[in-house]
């Protein structure tokens, strides 16, 4: 973290998102803040909180991409939610506590791959050695020969098999393998119970024991198997749920998406009686509190929340005061245009041009996308996104799919032919459904 100054995360977020500065600055100077502040002092370092962060702006501008690639690149247990799942306590629904939930159980999952990692190659070792107990068979009894030199034999015969093993030569033999499941049931119903308490739900595992089951498998897969019990045993889980509680509060990051959807004035009746519910049960959470989770209390005060909406209908003003102030960072994303659509298609590490030549190229397609092909999609998507319903850069998707949309149901019959799209064949494609609007609003 001390080497992921706000430029260089800027930088990172720049091969994958095209313009945004503002915002890109913002959430880069709160992951730094981060940093900052484990520096400080003890005392001091309890009274800074995570400045949490609203971005503003329409659909498809880059809103969750940012959050997304921002939770990638410092690796911190991240969790997207969407307001409108959320119901106010006392309504059928998931109440807005499950969230902390959720982002725990990612950083256990996150310190626990980590953890694995580290103990692999002694895992890796030990599942070889189960696997050869389970392919060799057992020495004869009431043999003949001396104790000592069947044994020698047995470990010659073991170390052969080894050698086939670690060679792939025993990939087509399978063994009997007894495999721990937890019950489906029961799987279901603690799914069902998270609101009862996480004590309730640790107690149901501990009453209802995994189920043992015999079944053939292949040596490969058994080998993974192995590998993966011999590894969850090496690992403490104690330390797993510590380390992993520890970082959801340090380093957790929490993205809201469609908070414009839970904004507005109280409804007496429909679907959205529980918004201003959802804000007030929002606030704690946000604020600061201590929820109940199945590995242990977890506090909420250093999670950084950063916050999304379109306020097509709605604006932040409309949110409670009490929750806006707990948004002190606002940050309003520009519409894209033609430049930007340009850029998207070509420039970033994930550009559209790029996946569709790669997944063509599976098939022994080469494709060519000339200037102004890429011009030509970009005033297409413009012009569509005018007409009918602004969709910012999703609509090069929509757009892109039905532009070789021919090339791709053909390819596995086009015999490595080579494709080139110009601005004449994305007219032959899109133009007409591009100008009729009625047919715009349901193809593009």
């Amino acid at each position: 973290m001390d080497k992921l100054t706000p430029r260089k995360i800027v930088e990172a977020l720049d091969k994958y998102i095209i313009g945004q500065k503002n915002a890109k600055r913002a959430v880069a100077i709160a992951i730094r803040n981060r940093w900052r502040r484990h520096q400080l002092a003890d005392e001091l370092r309890e009274e800074v909180l995570p400045k949490n962060i609203i971005m503003i702006g329409p659909t498809g501008v880059g809103k969750t991409e940012i959050a997304r690639r921002m939770a990638a690149l410092v690796k911190a247990p991240f969790l997207k939610v969407e307001a409108s799942k959320y119901t106010e306590v006392g309504y059928h629904g998931r109440d807005v506590e499950s969230m902390i939930r959720d982002i725990t159980e990612i950083g256990v999952n996150m310190v626990k791959a980590e953890m694995i990692q580290g103990v692999q190659e002694k895992a890796e070792r030990m599942a070889e050695e189960r696997l050869l107990d389970l392919l060799l068979p057992p020495l004869p009894k009431n043999t003949e020969q001396p104790a000592t030199e069947a044994e020698e034999q047995r470990l010659s015969t073991r170390e052969k098999f080894r050698k086939k093993l670690q060679d792939g030569e025993l990939s087509n033999r399978t063994v009997e393998l007894t495999i721990h499941e937890k019950p489906y049931v029961l799987q279901g119903f603690v799914a069902g119970v998270e609101e009862i308490g996480m004590d309730f739900q640790n107690m149901l595992e501990k009453m209802v024991p995994p189920r043992a089951q015999m079944r053939k498998v292949s040596v490969p897969e058994a080998r993974r198997i192995l590998i993966q019990e011999e590894a969850e045993k090496l690992i403490d889980k104690e330390k797993v749920m510590q380390e992993a509680i520890r970082r959801t509060e340090l380093f957790g990051i929490i993205f809201i998406d469609e908070i414009d959807k839970i904004a507005g004035r109280e409804s007496t009746h429909g679907p959205d009686v529980s918004r201003q519910g959802v804000q007030r049960d929002l606030l704690p959470i946000v604020d600061g509190t201590t929820v109940n989770t199945r590995y242990g209390i977890v506090k909420t005060d250093r999670i950084l929340f950063i916050a999304a909406g379109a306020f097509h209908v709605s604006k932040p003003s409309d949110l409670i005061p009490e929750l806006q102030g707990r948004f002190p960072i606002r940050v309003e994303l520009e519409d894209l245009g033609k430049e930007e659509f340009l850029r998207i298609l070509t420039e970033p590490k994930n550009a559209l041009i790029k996946q569709y030549k790669a997944l063509l190229e599976t098939e022994g397609i080469k494709i060519r996308f000339e200037n102004d092909a890429v011009e030509a999609i970009a005033n297409i998507a413009v012009q569509v996104n005018r007409r009918t319903q602004n969709i910012g850069a999703r609509r090069l998707h929509t757009v892109m799919e039905k532009l070789v949309e021919d090339a791709s149901f053909d390819a596995p019959d086009m015999n490595g032919a080579e494709i080139i799209i110009d601005a004449k064949y994305v007219e032959n494609k899109l133009q007409a459904i591009a100008k009729d609007e009625d047919l715009s609003r349901y193809i593009l």
